[in-house]
């Protein structure tokens, strides 16, 4: 225990004091990264006061709660709760990134058969398309992915019969188009566990399993955070940070399967960031649609990045700044 005596202790000591402190404690992070926040006891004229150890790398408070990453109270599934809307979160914003811990190397195939994905996350005829399709048959059983709880089941517009189960790190998972459920809301559900038979229901081409991966109401392309082409599906990593680009469909092709670099740091985020930032030379017949296009960009975040206005012509060798979020 600390202490500290004098009633007359000067702000710029006590200053002195916490910087001493937290530069020792910021030495040692590295050494017990994994240790639990703590309390400091500190003695001032008698009295005792606890004051909490806060760590200071980001990362570190990220792998602390990692390590108990089970089925959590009733209480805190019941943050956001809704059994009734599809999307409780609407209108809610997200801070980037979005760090997502797991306590499992692998998932749940969430069909019986071998998973052959029909289409991706991405942009598909003009609209986005917030998922991946698996290939079944009518009434073949779906399964549930990882463990968590049944939140939302009920006919919901396109996605026509739905499951939407909540897992213990925040995700939510969409499981569309069923033709039947077998599970309720509020039930508990295992990892693989039958939650209902695949159909054709809702705006259906064809019978397949919609998979959908959301994060309070933002879609997350599924295989960045899971690897769906391999015999025993994995998930990436027990880390995971995602970044605006992997919640944005119109990044992403339906047709074809993104190139995935996976952040597990927030390093990885920025030697991807000042990888990503490239210029690029007008040429003959280049036009503001067909750069922002090639860089799967928006032509109003092309326009930000270079200061310029969507009328704005542009001449050959001109140089136009080029960066992936």
């Amino acid at each position: 225990m600390f202490s500290i005596k004098g009633r007359g202790l000067s702000g710029s000591l006590v200053f002195l004091f916490f910087s001493c402190l937290f530069s020792t404690q910021a030495i040692l992070g590295q050494q017990e990264e994994l240790q639990a926040v703590d309390q400091l006891p500190l003695e001032i004229d008698g009295t005792v006061v606890y004051l909490p150890i806060v760590a200071e790398n980001k990362l570190t408070v990220y792998k602390i709660a990692a390590e108990d990453n089970s089925i959590k109270t009733e209480e805190e599934f019941n943050v956001k709760w809704d059994t009734v809307r599809f999307n409780p979160y609407r209108g809610e914003s997200v801070s980037f990134p979005i760090a997502l811990t797991f306590n499992t190397e692998d998932f749940a195939s969430p069909v019986e058969r071998k998973m052959v994905v029909t289409s991706r996350y991405g942009w598909r005829r003009g609209r986005p398309h917030q998922g991946i399709d698996i290939d079944l048959v009518v009434g073949e059983s779906v399964k549930s992915i990882l463990e968590g709880k049944v939140r939302y089941v009920g006919y919901h517009g396109g996605h026509g019969k739905t499951v939407v189960i909540r897992h213990p790190n925040g995700l939510e998972t969409v499981y569309a188009h069923l033709s039947k459920y077998s599970v309720k809301e509020n039930e508990v559900v295992k990892k693989g566990q039958v939650i209902g038979k695949g159909g054709v229901t809702g705006n259906s081409r064809g019978s397949h399993l919609h998979l959908e991966v959301r994060y309070h109401g933002k879609s997350i392309n599924p295989e960045y955070l899971f690897e769906f082409s391999t015999k025993e599906p994995k998930v990436r990593s027990d880390m995971v940070f995602v970044t605006r680009r992997w919640v944005t469909p119109r990044y992403h092709r339906s047709t074809r399967k993104s190139n995935i670099v996976l952040c597990t740091s927030m390093e990885d985020i920025e030697r991807i960031k000042e990888e990503r930032e490239k210029v690029y030379t007008v040429k003959k017949g280049d036009t503001l649609y067909r750069i922002a296009n090639r860089y799967g960009l928006h032509i109003s975040e092309l326009c930000k990045i270079n200061s310029i206005k969507r009328s704005s012509v542009l001449k050959v060798g001109q140089q136009i700044i080029v960066m992936n979020p």
